[in-house]
């Protein structure tokens, strides 16, 4: 690798950054944990084991817990794994790369790096820095989404120079696992473009806005508890979306904690099904779905309820096992 390197040299920052005469070829040290991570690395080993692109490919995880499928896929293709935050000292590497990491990396680790450490995100930054960006993203109604490439500063999350920014639109009707493989993928394509021609991407990389800065912490009990007396019909919908394939959005029956899913808006609304207040619920007998008054004398439609310790009914179960017998005044989630 080193006859690649001209004698040329641009300072960058930090970094030291070289220019290739001819295509390059990478060292990389792979930071990773879950699912997200997985469509960058499994693209990542999949030029590494053509030769192309990556020389070197080692991964670096978090083994606290059960292996993760990071851990799984890295000693499946027998790639050098190593647990954080035990960097390996001996490894002469060119650039990290790190994907849904959730570790802050500190600065005398980052600057083991001629090229730095470089982050993908699933977000157009500075909207939704933080843990949880796709369903923030979903929850709040986004029309689009996408990723960012970025360089890793120390001691904050999201905060650094933009490399490299893709969007995608998203639809009314986009739930989360299917954003979550749409940017998992585009993810991975953006860092094997990125690193097709790293210099000059390190060279260009922008700061980011000072304006329009969102944050999406992690996601809490709270995000889940749908708010019938603030929530309208769209923002419970949106946040079903949000929550799809993650968590059941949760309320409560009379003080029993239920799970709520297969829930859509409700268009056609008659003075009876608003005459109570928010939470009330009512049972269709035309569509077998229940009716639920959110926010501003709007509806959802809800056809699958758990009530704690019962597995998942549809809509006529429960209403015939929970609310034909309750009085009318008491038939709310909360």
């Amino acid at each position: 690798m080193k006859s690649l390197w001209s004698s040329e040299r641009i300072i960058i920052n930090v970094f030291s950054i070289r220019h290739y005469s001819s295509k390059p070829s990478w060292n990389v040290l792979f930071f990773g944990t879950d699912q997200f991570s997985l469509y960058t690395l499994k693209l990542l080993n999949r030029y590494h084991s053509k030769s192309e692109l990556i020389n070197k490919l080692d991964v670096l995880t978090s083994l606290k817990k059960n292996a993760n499928v990071v851990h799984k896929y890295a000693e499946k293709y027998n790639l050098p794994l190593y647990d954080w935050p035990h960097i390996p000292g001996d490894r002469s590497y060119d650039v990290g790369l790190v994907v849904s990491f959730g570790y802050l990396i500190p600065e005398a680790v980052i600057a083991k790096f001629p090229y730095g450490i470089l982050n993908v995100h699933a977000s157009i930054l500075p909207r939704w820095r933080g843990a949880a960006p796709i369903i923030h993203a979903i929850a709040n109604g986004d029309k689009e989404s996408g990723i960012t490439v970025m360089r890793i500063k120390p001691n904050h999350f999201d905060v650094g120079e933009i490399l490299l920014q893709e969007k995608v639109p998203l639809e009314d009707s986009t739930e989360m696992p299917e954003l979550h493989q749409c940017l998992g993928e585009l993810g991975a394509k953006s860092i094997i473009k990125t690193l097709e021609d790293l210099p000059n991407y390190i060279r260009n990389a922008v700061p980011q806005s000072k304006d329009n800065i969102s944050y999406a912490p992690k996601i809490t009990p709270e995000f889940i508890n749908v708010r019938w007396n603030q929530m309208t019909s769209i923002q419970v919908y949106n946040l079903y979306r949000a929550l799809k394939g993650y968590s059941p959005l949760m309320s409560t029956w009379q003080g029993i904690p239920i799970k709520l899913s297969e829930i859509k808006i409700c268009i056609d609304v008659d003075s009876t099904e608003i005459e109570f207040g928010p939470g009330f619920v009512k049972y269709d007998q035309r569509t077998k779905v229940l009716k639920v008054r959110c926010a501003d004398m709007t509806l959802v439609s809800v056809n699958s309820i758990s009530v704690y310790g019962k597995r998942a009914m549809n809509a006529t179960d429960f209403n015939n096992g929970f609310v034909k017998k309750t009085v009318i005044d008491l038939r709310y989630f909360k």
